[in-house]
């Protein structure tokens, strides 16, 4: 990748998983919140998909963004998970009960912590609220650094069938500096488990961390292309200390360059093509018969919280424990960040959610665009409005739109434009937060700080 691309565009921008960013997120409550399920149940989207937070970790990996606290007492463990199946109960009842699940994923943190059972017991109470889709998506992220050949087969019975495997790096010296535990059985014997099962199984790394190198990282990409997973992540370690103090332990360590982390998407990139494997947004690698391709193919891809999706298991989120943003069609409304406040709200019978953001007309429509463009790399206006109903100029309008800018960009090589769309180059494919930002009318004159997309 050209240096001066990279020192032009490796600036500041939102990742966009959602639109507006989490950090425009104002003061809410319950009322605004059980406004928006109300809505919800009347959403063009109708499906329902379903997250679990769960914070614990029995060890803290020091590049963690997420919301993530050390393992606690078992009483205190046990009582999150009475105030989970207590929330679930107290949302359930404002859900059109017509309405079918299409997705239940659990984050963290790491799920895994948890015995299997209690993972069992949330899925059957999510499963006996709502009738299903034909073959729902029911996905966990998977710490294997924990994991006995009887826990994998528990949850296989506990009704999962997508695991998220998080790897990050085969190289157990990138995993001792960044504090994270090796697969406690050979992954070989992880995978033949999940096989055996009929599972979905996707590899999940991070790039970016001290002591990785392009050759490093590279082996751990040609090990995984050898397994064979259905989907392969490589995510960029997004470094943000001012939000997490943990990471400046890795800044202390030495990251890598950009210039050197570029090369390491650029070479797992090649390795996953050359082995068959086909892009999938900015960081999936998926093999040509999944779900995902078929949608990128028809340009019907999809993106939440969770992650990339296809309009069959796209649904709207409704998300329970601490930090749990819920996804709805006119607002966001996410929980508090507090254990102790979450469990206490959650007993007097009163949802626990303390910031969230109800979208204007104006946002809803943004929102559809930069996820088309995030999604599948490409505008074409005349779809959008066709289904946002209005013409492609007021769309246009409604975005932040310059050509000036766009002509730069397209004179960079990142993309081409038209007057009926914007196409990402391949070349350009890292940099489509920067296209999504030059879109986005909030980040005309904002403030806010964000991670760097190289």
């Amino acid at each position: 990748m050209d240096k001066e691309l990279i020192e032009k565009y490796n600036v500041s921008v939102p990742r966009y998983t959602s639109y507006p960013p989490a950090n425009y997120f104002t003061t809410f409550d319950q009322e605004m919140y059980l406004e928006a399920i109300a809505e919800s149940n009347r959403a063009r989207q109708n499906n329902i998909s379903f997250y679990i937070h769960m914070p614990f970790c029995r060890q803290l990996c020091h590049y963690c963004g997420c919301n993530s606290y050390p393992m606690q007492r078992d009483e205190q463990v046990n009582t999150y998970i009475e105030a989970l199946h207590h929330e679930i109960d107290l949302v359930a009842t404002h859900i059109d009960s017509h309405r079918k699940i299409s997705q239940i994923h659990y984050g963290g943190g790491s799920p895994t912590a948890m015995p299997v059972k209690v993972l069992h017991e949330l899925n059957d109470h999510l499963l006996s609220l709502f009738p299903t889709i034909d073959k729902p998506e029911i996905a966990i992220e998977c710490h294997p650094g924990y994991l006995s050949h009887r826990d994998w087969e528990g949850l296989v019975k506990a009704g999962f069938n997508r695991f998220s495997l998080g790897i990050q790096d085969f190289d157990e010296t990138v995993l001792k500096v960044v504090n994270r535990v090796p697969a406690m059985l050979p992954i070989e014997e992880i995978m033949a488990i999940l096989r055996e099962a009929g599972a979905n199984i996707n590899m999940d790394f991070l790039f970016g961390l001290p002591r990785q190198t392009p050759d490093s990282f590279n082996q751990s990409i040609e090990r995984a292309a050898a397994l064979r997973p259905d989907r392969v992540t490589t995510f960029s370690y997004g470094h943000c200390p001012w939000i997490f103090k943990r990471q400046f332990i890795l800044e202390k360590a030495g990251l890598p360059t950009p210039e050197d982390k570029a090369l390491m998407f650029q070479n797992a990139k090649q390795t996953l093509h050359e082995a068959g494997y086909v892009s999938v947004g900015l960081d999936h690698f998926v093999l040509p018969g999944d779900e995902l391709a078929t949608a990128l193919t028809a340009h019907q891809l999809h993106r939440n919280f969770q992650g990339y999706c296809t309009r069959r298991t796209t649904g709207q989120v409704y998300a329970f424990g601490v930090t749990g943003i819920s996804q709805l069609d006119t607002a966001y409304a996410q929980n508090t960040k507090s254990i102790e406040e979450y469990v206490s709200t959650i007993a007097q019978g009163r949802l626990p959610v303390s910031r969230g953001y109800r979208l204007s007309h104006q946002e809803r429509v943004v929102r559809e665009v930069i996820e088309m463009l995030m999604c599948n790399y490409r505008i074409d206006w005349n779809v959008l409005a066709a289904e946002l109903k209005m013409n492609a100029e007021e769309i246009k309008q409604t975005v932040r739109y310059d050509e000036a800018i766009l002509a730069d960009m397209q004179a960079d090589g990142v993309l081409h434009y038209t007057a009926d769309s914007i196409v990402m180059t391949g070349e350009g494919n890292p940099f489509v937060r920067n296209v999504a930002a030059a879109l986005d009318p909030l980040m005309s004159h904002t403030t806010k700080k964000f991670s760097k997309p190289i």
